[in-house]
């Protein structure tokens, strides 16, 4: 990226633009001296020429304006000072995650697009945490791998759809249990699973309360929180769906010495998120380093080439007399 030092350099350019006017205003008129090149009723190349040493004198200035303004190309590098927090975002990717019973800016989405908009707030919010994301359906995998490149991460996210990991039923326990074996062999101050579902588990060998056990025992805390209208599904034909089991997510809650969270609304998802990020505030620090080299030789070189083709000229072959 290219900034300036000193932009309020480029007001010179102001005077520069008025030079052609500049012997009006001075009442001096100049004579130029005819040579033996003029023809009669034609133009010689010195009169085609006469208003070169101008344009080179501006062009030339214009130039050593823009050297002046000290042009700079500056690098930016991210460094972490000290460690955040692990953090995996558990995502349920079933097939009741299309119920479109959530709006978010005014319009009407799925489950699964609102998730990922307030995830994707959370996620900009902690630049010192490494971060990923596992999908579960009828299967559970990691998607994305804990990383600090929050970019690629975010990128990735938008990119998550409905069925990605299977979408007729819900393997909450395998979710968990991915998230725990993501997690078990790191050293942060702190792990935790985010876990975000809008049904019961009815899929996987093992049940969320045997996974839950297990990060507990790692010491791994689990915030599940359940999405959606309080009943279950709301469709054309009344409730459907099993609606979000939240006797069996506030035993996982308790198991991990995490929390149980209820969210009905996109601004309910969005306020879940800020409590979470305050529960959890991240210790790791990282400084921007910035580098800076100075790109104002070329304009500088060019600057003086051109100011001293217009000397050249003016003062010989297309030399003129008051």
């Amino acid at each position: 990226m290219i900034t300036w030092a000193w932009p309020w350099a480029f007001v010179l350019l102001l005077p520069i633009a008025l030079l052609p006017w500049q012997a009006r205003w001075t009442g001096r008129v100049r004579l130029r001296l005819p040579g033996p090149d003029v023809h009669e009723g034609g133009h010689s190349p010195r009169t085609l020429l006469a208003k070169l040493p101008l344009l080179l004198r501006m062009a030339g200035l214009a130039l050593l304006v823009v050297a002046l303004a000290r042009p700079q190309e500056v690098h930016r590098a991210t460094v972490r000072t000290s460690d955040g927090l692990d953090i995996l975002l558990a995502v349920d990717t079933s097939g009741s995650m299309r119920a479109q019973d959530l709006s978010l800016g005014g319009r009407g989405l799925d489950r699964l697009e609102v998730a990922k908009a307030v995830m994707d707030d959370f996620i900009e919010a902690r630049p010192a945490d490494r971060i990923g994301v596992v999908v579960f359906g009828e299967e559970a995998f990691t998607h994305v791998p804990l990383t600090l490149d929050h970019r690629t991460l975010r990128d990735v996210l938008r990119t998550i759809t409905i069925g990605i990991a299977g979408e007729s039923r819900t393997a909450i326990g395998s979710a968990l249990a991915v998230s725990a074996k993501r997690l078990k062999d790191l050293e942060a101050p702190s792990r935790i699973v985010i876990l975000l579902t809008d049904g019961r588990s009815n899929a996987g060998r093992l049940s969320p309360t045997e996974a839950a056990e297990l990060a507990a025992a790692l010491d791994i805390k689990v915030y599940p929180v359940g999405i959606g209208p309080a009943g279950g599904r709301r469709g054309l034909f009344g409730l459907s769906g099993d609606g979000v089991d939240e006797r069996t997510l506030k035993q996982v809650a308790t198991t991990t010495d995490g929390r149980y969270f209820r969210a009905t609304d996109a601004s309910a998802l969005e306020r879940v998120f800020e409590v979470i990020d305050q529960l959890e505030p991240s210790p790791g620090e990282s400084e921007e380093l910035v580098e800076r080299t100075e790109r104002f030789h070329p304009w500088a070189w060019g600057a003086l080439l051109l100011l001293g083709l217009d000397l050249l000229l003016a003062s010989t072959w297309l030399r003129s007399a008051p």
